[in-house]
């Protein structure tokens, strides 16, 4: 491998921390004019320098020349590179190579093992692309893929975010509105806030994922703007606790009982059962709870009854189709009608996103997660609201 030193433009500070991240998987959620067609062309171009094999795959050919016209100048600054326009091929001289391709046919990118793809504005392109074709290309070299897109509601391409909020090992993601760019001009920006739908100018250019059809709950990131508060003399305060099953978390949400914010979450899994009852009790008596809701189905019978064994107020909640559907439609209106405030967690605020809701036959309605994803947020979430919004939060009905 030859050594060659470039300098490329000046990346700003969201695009550095994006190309310096150590993550096998980058997951981009960018507004408009980010700059990420030049961040996606810098970790191209820097990756064929190195002698690797990177590919920069886009929805069709019309899309992928933005990112073919930025790899080619970027490359032509560089001596012994051969550029061919022909099939949008730059070899350097170390024996690297970078190469444009488009996604309209994806059994077209079938055969080459890679060390890094780029999939640019991947919101758009078909699901099999990547898991049928391209993630297989990457197993051999143990490759690197960067997504970059701007969102498009709650596709494909969400789910892969959230396995970087989540913190799923190997994977990482942010959230970049075009503000995030330095230079944009800040009027600009204004402009289209007031000019465009709402719906379009959170998709566009605050970068977030907005589906106005079949979420259960809305106006999640208005009520999203809290941080966590220490416990303040003469408050009282009310908890609600999922417990875990085996592959999930536990979850105790804490609430002021009269302001009704969010001041405290705590979220773990895969610790032992008096670890667990040892955390659950600190919560209690950090915030002096007037009592703590626990969900008392399967193991949380236990739960229940060692916590009040230690002397704490606990209001068991069984779980069942109907009363699963009270305390959600309750939380449901409580976001609609702006009464809730909650700690900006970006688990949280993702698991309300992703939660779902199915009629059925007798006309009501059954709530979850996605397959593959979680709710114990959520659910925590909900119980303490529930007794604050009954009025059953001031005293413990164990039984």
């Amino acid at each position: 491998m030859i050594e060659t030193e470039i300098n490329f433009p000046a990346l700003h500070e969201k695009q550095k921390e994006v190309a310096d991240s150590k993550a096998r998987f980058r997951v981009c959620a960018a507004g408009r004019r980010f700059g990420k067609s030049r961040l996606g062309s810098a970790l191209c171009v820097s990756e064929g320098l190195k002698g690797g094999r990177a590919w920069w795959v886009a929805p069709s050919y019309p899309v992928a020349m933005v990112g073919w016209r930025m790899i080619k100048k970027l490359s032509a600054k560089i001596p012994g590179v051969r550029i061919r326009q022909g099939d949008y091929t730059v070899e350097y001289p170390g024996g690297g190579e970078v190469r444009v391709r488009s996604a309209d046919n994806p059994d077209s990118l079938r055969g080459e093992g890679l060390d890094l793809v780029v999939l640019d504005e991947c919101a758009f392109m078909r699901e099999e692309t990547w898991t049928e074709v391209l993630r297989p290309a990457l197993a051999d070299r143990l490759g690197r893929a960067v997504f970059i897109s701007t969102p498009k509601g709650r596709s494909w391409f969400w789910r892969l975010f959230q396995n970087g909020v989540s913190g799923m090992e190997g994977w990482q993601s942010w959230q970049l509105p075009t503000n995030s760019n330095p230079y944009i001009d800040a009027k600009e920006i204004q402009d289209a806030k007031e000019q465009l739908p709402e719906i379009i100018y959170r998709q566009e250019f605050m970068a977030e994922f907005v589906d106005d059809q079949g979420g259960v709950f809305r106006r999640v990131q208005e009520a999203a703007v809290l941080t966590p508060q220490e416990p303040q003399s003469g408050k009282q305060y009310v908890a609600g606790v999922d417990v875990a099953s085996s592959v999930d978390y536990t979850v105790v949400t804490v609430l002021d009982a009269e302001s009704k914010e969010m001041v405290y979450m705590d979220r773990f899994n895969r610790v032992d059962y008096p670890v667990l009852i040892d955390r659950l009790e600190s919560v209690y008596h950090r915030y002096n709870l007037t009592s703590m809701i626990v969900e008392s189905n399967s193991i949380g019978r236990p739960v229940i009854d060692e916590l009040v064994s230690r002397g704490l107020a606990i209001i068991p909640f069984t779980t069942t189709s109907a009363t699963k559907q009270t305390v959600i439609q309750g939380l449901q209106a409580a976001f609609e009608n702006g009464i809730i405030q909650i700690i900006n967690d970006p688990v949280l605020v993702s698991e309300l996103l992703s939660f779902e809701s199915k009629r059925n036959t007798s006309g009501g309605f059954s709530y979850s997660a996605p397959d593959g994803m979680h709710d114990d947020t959520v659910m925590s979430l909900a119980f303490a609201w529930d007794a604050i919004r009954s009025d059953r939060w001031f005293f413990s009905s164990y039984d």
